[in-house]
């Protein structure tokens, strides 16, 4: 009898030993970047965050989620190590949910840019006219400072535009990448992007129309002409040239990582 309590014993010291230097992996203190080699990282469908990050970590296990936000969420229960972004994104997301922190190193480094039709030329140059105006002037530090906030994610919004023009600009956009596009306050879309784009509708003598949808169907929307011009945090990629022609970049962003912050 007492040599069956003591092979119980030494089954169950073990164990305690193997989780304690070994650990679950989701349990895992994550410090640095290079530890998600082979995790499994959260990323929503239809963007090209699964591909950056394979780009890094070949061995990396993909979960797919419907946005950030429950890709995020995964993160907070345990689900996943950890969920992969744009950074702006990611760092909203961690200063309004507790418990989560952004790596310091990225994953990619990227450029974001607004979309249109290859035969569009014109409302290309006439964005990318609105953004060297803009970094010109100084102006686009000003809207950069009220967009990114550091210390609070209290947003001074731009006065309401009166539109009063025959013609109508459409903008394709994706209301779940604040602080890009998002909504806030009595369900009003607004954002850096949303920003920018009444800029360019202003300069063409247009009024701006938002049409609000997923992310993923943002390119096949221009390409079938739904819409203008697309922005909603767009990564420039050679993948996405080929089918659409890309603005000045407007932002230097990239891909970051998302995961529980142990100190709290």
């Amino acid at each position: 009898m007492r040599k069956k309590i003591f092979i119980c014993l030494t089954v169950i010291l073990s164990l305690t030993i193997a989780l304690t230097f070994f650990g679950c992996g989701k349990n895992e203190q994550i410090l640095n970047l290079s530890q998600l080699a082979e995790k499994d990282i959260a990323v929503p469908t239809g963007t090209m965050a699964d591909k950056l990050v394979l780009s890094k970590f070949a061995n990396a296990k993909i979960k797919y989620f419907n946005n950030i936000t429950d890709a995020c969420l995964a993160v907070k229960t345990g689900k996943v190590t950890a969920a992969a972004y744009d950074e702006p994104i990611l760092k909203n997301i961690a200063s309004k949910m507790d418990g989560l922190k952004v790596l310091d190193d990225m994953i990619t480094y990227d450029d974001y840019a607004f979309a249109v039709n290859k035969d569009n030329i014109e409302l290309k140059q006439t964005i990318d006219s609105v953004i060297n105006e803009l970094k010109e002037s100084g102006k686009y530090e000003e809207m950069k400072n009220r967009w990114f906030p550091k210390n609070a994610n209290t947003y001074e919004l731009p006065q309401p535009v009166s539109n009063h023009y025959t013609e109508t600009l459409y903008l394709g956009t994706s209301a779940v990448t604040e602080p890009f596009s998002f909504l806030y306050q009595n369900n009003t879309l607004t954002g850096f992007d949303i920003e920018l784009a009444q800029l360019v509708a202003d300069k063409l003598q247009k009024n701006l129309e938002i049409v609000n949808m997923d992310f993923g169907a943002l390119i096949p929307s221009l390409m079938s002409k739904k819409v203008d011009m697309i922005g909603a945090c767009i990564t420039v990629s050679e993948e996405r040239a080929q089918k659409v022609l890309f603005s000045t970049p407007y932002y230097r962003g990239g891909i970051a990582a998302i995961v529980k912050d142990s100190s709290k």
